[in-house]
């Protein structure tokens, strides 16, 4: 039977018919969203997902930042000890070093003005024996020079660095895949004579 027919809007010739009720929808259509909210919503739960608050902590510069996801996705159970430094963090991890080896200075850092006045102020500074006497002593020395000669002593300072905690398990597989990082410049798993695991980039 025919759909009835009823009349269109004024002026048109055609009529329109009326819409049978057993042709509606069975269920209601969903209520647009705002235009790529979905896409958005996807995309800040992935990246939530890939995130390390850990890794993100150490606020390294790029190619460090995406080596230390590597290594970790290769090795979830690594863990990190310390990352970018400022000056007085920096000092203060060495003159924890300092403290147990007086001569760690100039037997880990590569040879520059900076390493020798740092190693000429623990040398000529022997009643300064604590890790905060030993770790002012340095930072006015890191006060005394410009801020390239500092990116070029430490890469920590610069945020092209990172250090692990050394572990027995797997030590070797680990150390390996640091050793295969994309953009490492160095690693060491000892600065001057104490067990420390440094990759720099």
């Amino acid at each position: 039977m025919a759909a009835a027919i009823r009349p269109g809007p004024l002026g048109l010739r055609n009529e329109t018919p009326t819409i049978d009720e057993g042709t509606s929808a069975l269920t209601r259509s969903p209520t647009p969203g705002a235009v790529g909210a979905p896409i958005a919503v996807a995309q800040a739960a992935a990246a939530a997902d890939v995130l390390d608050a850990e890794i993100e902590a150490l606020d390294l510069a790029a190619t460090a930042r995406t080596a230390a996801y590597a290594l970790k996705k290769a090795h979830p159970a690594v863990r990190f000890t310390s990352g970018r430094r400022g000056k007085a963090d920096q000092a203060r991890a060495m003159a924890s070093n300092v403290v147990k080896n007086r001569k760690w200075i100039e037997q880990t850092y590569a040879e520059s003005t900076l390493r020798t006045k740092c190693q000429e102020w623990v040398d000529q500074n022997e009643d300064k024996k604590t890790q905060a006497e030993i770790a002012a002593g340095l930072v006015s020395v890191f006060d005394s020079v410009t801020d390239e000669e500092l990116g070029k002593f430490s890469r920590h300072l610069s945020g092209m660095a990172f250090d692990v905690q050394p572990v027995d398990t797997d030590a070797d597989d680990i150390k390996k895949t640091i050793r295969g990082l994309s953009g490492l410049d160095k690693f060491l798993d000892k600065e001057g004579g104490l067990v420390r695991w440094h990759a720099q980039f």
